[in-house]
């Protein structure tokens, strides 16, 4: 159990919470709640759940989809006292910090961290997730190479584009289109 003179920080940092996987919305509006009830936002700052937007293409069409870059944590921003270790703790959801040591102590992320994942969550584009790989099998679905059937030579996520070795006049063409002009088999 940790005790009063395990926890006292009196500096900022952002720490890591562990909260049931596929809850960490509710935990964040549940901890964001407790933290104005209980009249400590001078002391916990920021509650995040980390999540980047992507373009996923399903059945040939272009979705933005947000995804949680860190399933089942959030970060939180604070200063860590025995009132805030016990306010966020003690949240429903919340299955406890990232910790190390003997006695457990929540340990701060390091501020390069933080800045990356803050950075990616503030990219502009969408990243675009890519449902193939080398090698696969797809049929195209657009364009003048409708209906042939192709092997994925190379794949290019930032482009949004990808080469397909098609038999043509019984020579394999690589053959470049983009993501929504194909399909898996």
């Amino acid at each position: 159990m940790t005790t009063q003179s395990d926890i006292l920080e009196t500096q900022v940092h952002w720490y890591v919470v562990h909260t049931y996987s596929g809850q960490e919305d509710r935990v964040c509006r549940n901890l964001e709640n407790r933290i104005d009830s209980l009249d400590v936002r001078d002391k916990v700052y920021r509650v995040v759940v980390p999540t980047e937007d992507e373009i996923e293409i399903r059945s040939g069409q272009k979705r933005t989809v947000t995804r949680k870059v860190f399933p089942g944590y959030i970060l939180v921003e604070m200063m860590m006292t025995d009132d805030t270790w016990r306010v966020v703790r003690e949240t429903p959801g919340v299955t406890g910090f990232v910790s190390s040591g003997d006695p457990p102590r929540p340990v701060p992320l390091d501020e390069n961290e933080v800045r990356s994942i803050l950075d990616q969550m503030e990219q502009e584009a969408p990243r675009i997730r890519v449902g193939y790989q080398k090698g696969q099998s797809v049929r195209i679905t657009d364009g003048p190479f409708l209906d042939f059937i192709g092997t994925v030579e190379e794949v290019s996520p930032d482009r949004g584009k990808v080469v397909v070795m098609v038999s043509f006049f019984g020579r394999e063409t690589p053959v470049e289109l983009d993501f929504l002009q194909i399909e898996k088999l």
